[in-house]
Parts: structure tokens; sequence; C-alpha cells
């Protein structure tokens, strides 16, 4: 059994028309498209990552 905190993450608006780093924010955590649930090791990397572009996603701890 794992004991790594993980996040499910889901994009609920649109990239288009956002900043390049925000978009590549988005990227790095593995998302592809809206309402496509992914999942990701809670690490600072990550978390700040989810911190920048909060305003798109749903976050959820899992």
């Amino acid at each position: 059994m794992s004991t790594t905190k993980q996040v499910k993450l889901v994009l609920v608006k649109s990239l288009n028309g956002r900043l390049k780093s925000h978009i590549q924010c988005a990227r790095g955590l593995g998302i592809r498209r809206i309402n496509n649930p992914v999942v990701v090791i809670d690490t600072p990397e990550n978390r700040g990552m989810i911190n920048k572009i909060s305003y798109l996603l749903q976050v959820e701890e899992v």
C-alpha cells in the first residue's frame, strides 16, 4: 500500500486564452481535457502548480 498522498484534479474551465505559463502548469500536471480526471502525487512542486491554476481546477484529496 502506498503511503504517498495523492490529489485528483479535474479541469473545469478551458485553457483557451490563458497565460502561457498557466497552460504549461496544466500540461506539467498531466491535464489534457476538460472533465478528464488526473491523479498526481501531492508534492510541493505539484501543489505550487495547482495553486497557480486553482481557478481552472476542481481539486479533491484521494
